[in-house]
């Protein structure tokens, strides 16, 4: 024990030799409540054991701790929640929640009451940390979050700027992949339908379509804006058919769109892939459901909530962690 008190001992080894999570040590050594008895007997244990001195600093930070954290998406349509790939957000995010003994509040920052008691919340510091998620364009309450002293951790980088914690899919590289793959296929009169142009993931993927198509010297213009929706999908594959209709592939920017696409390719005659090829984006469940399958780019959508979370709790805890973009894969199926 003599060669461990020479140096100062850190919290996470104290978490360690406890056997918790570093934020449920924190909240015990800051008498916060909503920690178990085992939790905090362990936690007082291994203080005990190595030597631990609380930091000052961090002290104060934890003491202001109630006990919950806020996923906050900028979405107008109540239904958002029940999208793959936001469930999926969801449980990847509640799976390192429960480690700790933070609660997870859903809140809808779109609507003016939401933007009203988001905005309340950062300004009164009544919640620990803050995930938002969906920016769209030059969103006050981003900048806003972005100077309040409440933690706050972005779900995908906004449009308008980059902000200091964020974690994200490679949404542009991914939008190549998928685009490469369809020329390697043999197609040439390759369409897309994007996602919303005012997000951050929208505008990736948009800009990874026309990355391939140039360097491939192949016409980019064959493109309708879409919404991220199945409906969205839906409209905008009627618009390229009326536009284009000897177009031959087209990458959209998410499954649900793509699924929408699908419907109208099948309800038009077009047989998939002989007539048309189609990828997706984000390898939700429903795409191995498809007629045919879906061939998508598959990101990791429940690592991205749980490193969400990480970061999150690692900004509380007072650290510094680096942004963090994790990768994108092809999924190949029936319908390239």
């Amino acid at each position: 024990m003599s060669d461990v008190r020479k140096r100062q001992v850190t919290l996470d080894e104290v978490a360690e030799r406890a056997g918790v999570s570093r934020s449920a040590a924190s909240r015990v050594l800051n008498n916060a409540p909503h920690v178990s008895k085992a939790k905090r007997e362990a936690v007082q244990r291994a203080v005990a054991d190595l030597g631990y001195v609380p930091n000052a600093s961090a002290r104060a930070l934890a003491t202001q701790q109630v006990g919950t954290v806020v996923l906050a998406i900028s979405s107008d349509n109540p239904e958002v929640f029940a999208d793959p790939f936001f469930a999926e957000v969801v449980v990847g995010i509640s799976s390192v929640l429960e480690e700790t003994e933070l609660e997870l509040v859903l809140m809808m920052a779109t609507s003016t009451r939401g933007q009203t008691r988001l905005e309340r919340l950062l300004r009164t510091r009544q919640t620990d940390g803050v995930m938002l998620m969906s920016m769209h364009g030059d969103d006050p309450l981003a900048r806003l979050a972005e100077q309040s002293d409440v933690p706050v951790v972005f779900g995908g980088a906004p449009v308008a700027f980059e902000p200091q914690y964020y974690v994200d899919a490679d949404n542009r590289g991914g939008a190549r992949l998928a685009t490469e793959h369809l020329i390697a296929t043999g197609r040439r009169r390759i369409a897309t339908i994007t996602g919303r142009m005012d997000e951050g993931a929208g505008v990736a993927r948009y800009k990874g379509y026309q990355e391939a198509l140039a360097v491939a010297g192949l016409d980019a213009s064959r493109v309708v804006h879409g919404d991220f929706s199945e409906e969205g999908g839906m409209r905008a594959m009627h618009e390229l058919l009326a536009q284009h209709p000897n177009l031959d592939a087209v990458f959209v920017a998410s499954d649900q769109m793509a699924i929408g696409a699908l419907r109208v390719l099948t309800d038009a005659g077009r047989v998939v892939p002989e007539d048309v090829a189609i990828v997706g984006f984000n390898d939700v469940s429903a795409a191995r459901h498809t007629t045919p399958p879906l061939t998508t780019i598959s990101q990791p959508i429940q690592s991205l909530g749980r490193e969400l979370a990480r970061m999150l709790l690692a900004t509380i805890a007072g650290e510094t962690p680096t942004p963090l973009i994790l990768p994108t894969r092809l999924v190949h199926r029936s319908s390239t």
